[in-house]
C-alpha cells in the first residue's frame, strides 16, 4: 500500500534505519509507525472504542500531519460521537490535501444528513457523485438526501441510477424510512414490484416469507402482488387456513421463459443449501440478439439504439438478473458502459466503440456457450 487516495504512504527521504520497497519508495520507521497506529486505531473503531481510536489516529498525525487515512478515521470517529462540527472541520481538512476525493464528500454529506441539513448535504453528494459518478452509494445518499428535502421525483431518478450500479440497492430502498415521502411516487412502486418479482423467483413464494426477506409490511406487498397479478406477471392463490387466509404467488410462464427461476436442490444437504439456476432456452437467444444488435449500433456509433439495448440487458424483469446471477463481471461493465454513455454521450461512444462492440460479442460467445 504505497498511495493512499493519491498520496503517497511512504516517505522519499532515506535514514540509516530505513528500506526501499520493489517499487523505489522509502520506508522509514516514521512510516511504520504511523501506519501501525493507524491499524491499532482502525481496530478500535471495530471495537467500537471511538475516543482510543482518536487517541491513535491523533499520534500518527504527528508524525505525518498529512497522512489521509488518518485523517479519514479520525473525522468518521468524531462522527459516531455525534461531534458533527468537529467531523465536518477534519473533513475539510481532507478535502484541502485532495479536493477530488468522492468518498470524503459523501462522508461530509452523511454528516450533514444526520444534523438534519439536507441541503449541504445534497451539494456534497453531488461533488461526489462529479467525481465519481459510477459510485452506487453516492447516489443512493443523493436519492435520500433528495428525497427528505422534498424532491421525491428527482430522488426517484437517483435512486434508480444507483440501482443501475448496484442492484442490491432495490431491496436496501424498500426498507429504507428516508424514502417514506416517495411511496407514492410511481418509481417507487416500481422498485417495490421488482423486489417482490425477484424474491418470488428465488423461491419465497408466500406472504409471510417476502415479509421475512424483504423487510416490506404486509400491505405494500398486498398492493405490489395485485399491480404485479393485473400487469399479468404474477399468479396469485388464496388459501384458506385456520387462522384466516394465506397468499401464495408463482410468476407467469411468459415472464418465467424471460427471467427464469431459482430452485433449491434437494439432493444436498441441509447445510449445504446451494442454488440451481433455471432459465429458458428463448431467453438465452432473447439476450443473444440483444448482444449482436448492441454490437452493431456500437459500430454504427448509434448512441440511443446502443443504450436502449444495454437497458434491456440489465433490466431486471427482463434479462438483468441472469446476467447478474451467472455473469457477475459482464453484468458490473455493463453497468459501466451505461453510466458513461449516459454522462459523456457520444463523445464516449466515438472513443470506445470497438471496445463496446467487441465486449458484446464476447458477452454473446459466453452465454451461447
Amino acid at each position: 500500500m504505497e498511495k493512499i487516495f493519491g498520496r503517497k504512504l511512504l516517505s522519499e527521504k532515506k535514514d540509516d534505519n530505513s528500506s526501499r520497497t520493489p517499487s523505489g519508495y522509502v520506508i522509514t520507521q516514521d512510516d511504520i509507525k504511523k501506519v501501525n497506529l493507524y491499524n491499532k486505531g482502525v481496530n478500535k473503531m471495530a471495537e467500537e472504542k471511538f475516543e482510543d481510536a482518536i487517541r491513535c489516529f491523533d499520534l500518527s498525525l504527528r508524525i505525518d500531519p498529512f497522512f489521509v487515512d488518518s485523517l479519514i478515521k479520525k473525522g468518521y470517529s468524531h462522527f459516531h460521537l455525534n461531534q458533527y462540527n468537529l467531523a465536518i472541520t477534519i473533513f475539510d481538512r481532507v478535502l484541502e490535501i485532495d479536493i477530488n476525493n468522492p468518498e470524503v464528500w459523501n462522508m461530509k454529506g452523511l454528516v450533514f444528513y444526520k444534523s438534519k441539513n439536507y441541503e449541504k448535504a445534497i451539494e456534497c453528494c453531488e461533488k461526489a457523485i462529479d467525481f465519481n459518478p459510477n459510485d452506487a452509494m453516492a447516489w443512493y445518499n443523493y436519492a435520500c438526501y433528495m428525497t427528505l428535502d422534498g424532491k421525491a421525483t428527482k430522488g426517484m431518478e437517483a435512486l434508480k441510477k444507483s440501482i443501475e450500479l448496484d442492484i442490491a440497492n432495490a431491496k436496501k430502498a424498500v426498507k429504507d424510512r428516508d424514502f417514506i415521502n416517495a411511496r407514492m411516487e410511481e418509481d417507487y412502486k416500481r422498485i417495490i414490484e421488482v423486489v417482490i418479482l425477484e424474491s418470488v423467483r428465488q423461491g419465497n413464494d408466500h406472504l409471510g416469507k417476502i415479509i421475512w426477506v424483504t423487510g416490506l409490511d404486509r400491505e405494500e406487498i398486498k398492493d405490489a402482488t395485485t399491480r404485479l397479478a393485473n400487469k399479468g406477471l404474477l399468479i396469485k392463490h388464496v388459501k384458506k387456513t385456520f387462522t384466516g387466509q394465506d397468499e401464495q404467488y408463482e410468476l407467469t410462464k411468459e415472464l418465467i421463459s424471460k427471467i427464469g427461476v431459482e430452485k433449491r436442490n434437494t439432493q444436498s444437504k441441509p447445510h449445504e443449501d446451494k442454488k440451481e439456476v433455471f432459465f429458458s432456452t428463448q431467453q438465452l437467444k432473447d439476450i443473444s440478439a440483444i448482444l449482436y444488435e448492441a454490437s452493431e449500433s456500437a459500430e454504427r456509433g448509434d448512441l440511443n439504439s446502443l443504450v436502449q439495448d444495454i437497458d434491456k440487458l440489465l433490466n431486471p424483469i427482463l434479462h438483468g438478473t441472469l446476467i447478474l446471477d451467472n455473469f457477475f463481471e459482464d453484468h458490473r461493465e455493463l453497468r459501466l458502459f451505461n453510466s458513461r454513455l449516459r454522462e459523456r454521450g457520444q463523445e464516449y461512444l466515438n472513443l470506445n466503440k470497438e471496445e463496446i462492440s467487441k465486449f458484446m460479442l464476447d458477452l454473446d460467445k459466453k452465454i451461447r456457450g
